[in-house]
């Protein structure tokens, strides 16, 4: 399957997630429905296990492997699933389009990866806009406590750029199933971590929808999203693997329009716009870039950590 199929796939999954995990968590404790939804992966992966034995450990990996598991499912999904909680799946959604901006500074930090005027004034932007957004955000059934919501997305956001520089190194060298199975694994015992201190739903009464969502959040999104979206990275670089993620907002706002019901105000458009129009900025980067190097160096290779 061509990397670009997989990486709009991916996004359109990624971006009905913000809207299951938002009916879930309004139902049950945070920590709860992730740990089932990390548990439900994890049985998807043994079911398949024949596919995910496939892993040869490899010599200097062991960074990146905690790096990843680190980042996403664990310290990720802590701050997402908080996040649904306070601020609305339209909004979240919207913060998601910070990322190819953080994939690029964390690019440059860690794989000196050159940066533009483009890629830093972007940045300025999409920042500025996702502060827009949080401000100018009133508290509503949906979204009770805005700034607190968009602060903890934005936090999942710097650990989905780590996740992404972590896989770019993983994904040449682990099949994606068995990656999965890493996350699954290392998801389910961090959340379980929790559970002593969680709310347990009544299992006498349990809501069909809700319970549906969690079974849709680690089955086609867990397994399917991860899976196309690390199969892709393994053959393009990591910041037009996170460009995709530009989707992610466009689909979030698609899902709640029809399934939550959710409107969003004129003040809170023109601060989409402002995060779209860094986005647009940033993309400069990408043309300079390839402009301006030769194709060997234009971007990083599929065997380059």
């Amino acid at each position: 399957m061509p990397a670009g199929l997989c990486l709009l796939i991916a996004t359109m999954l990624w971006g009905s997630s913000f809207v299951a995990l938002k009916f879930a968590i309004d139902l049950y404790d945070p920590h709860v429905v992730i740990f089932f939804r990390m548990l439900t992966t994890l049985i998807l992966c043994l079911a398949l296990f024949r596919y995910t034995k496939r892993f040869t450990y490899q010599q200097g990996d062991l960074k990146y492997l905690l790096a990843m598991s680190l980042a996403e499912p664990c310290l990720y999904f802590l701050f997402e699933g908080h996040a649904i909680e306070y601020t609305s799946a339209s909004q979240a959604g919207v913060i998601v389009a910070c990322l190819p901006l953080i994939v690029a500074l964390l690019a440059y930090f860690l794989l000196k990866e050159r940066l533009s005027k483009s890629i830093v004034s972007g940045f300025t932007l999409c920042i500025g806009g996702s502060i827009a957004l949080t401000l100018l955000s009133p508290s509503s059934e949906q979204a009770p406590n805005p700034l607190l919501g968009n602060t903890l997305e934005f936090l999942a956001m710097i650990c989905a750029a780590f996740y992404t520089i972590s896989v770019k190194r993983l994904a040449t060298r682990y099949s994606p199933l068995a990656l999965i199975g890493v996350q699954g694994l290392s998801g389910s015992v961090f959340f379980a971590c929790f559970l002593p201190f969680s709310d347990f739903p009544d299992f006498s009464v349990l809501n069909q929808d809700a319970v549906l969502s969690i079974l849709y959040l680690g089955s086609i999104v867990t397994l399917g999203a991860y899976g196309l979206y690390n199969y892709a990275i393994s053959r393009v670089s990591v910041l037009t693997a996170a460009a995709y993620s530009n989707l992610v907002p466009v689909f979030t706002l698609l899902f709640s329009a029809v399934l939550l019901a959710e409107r969003l105000n004129l003040w809170q458009w023109a601060a989409i716009a402002l995060v779209f129009a860094g986005v647009a900025i940033s993309q400069r980067h990408k043309e300079v870039h390839l402009l301006e190097d030769t194709p060997a160096d234009s971007e990083l290779t599929a065997t380059q950590p």
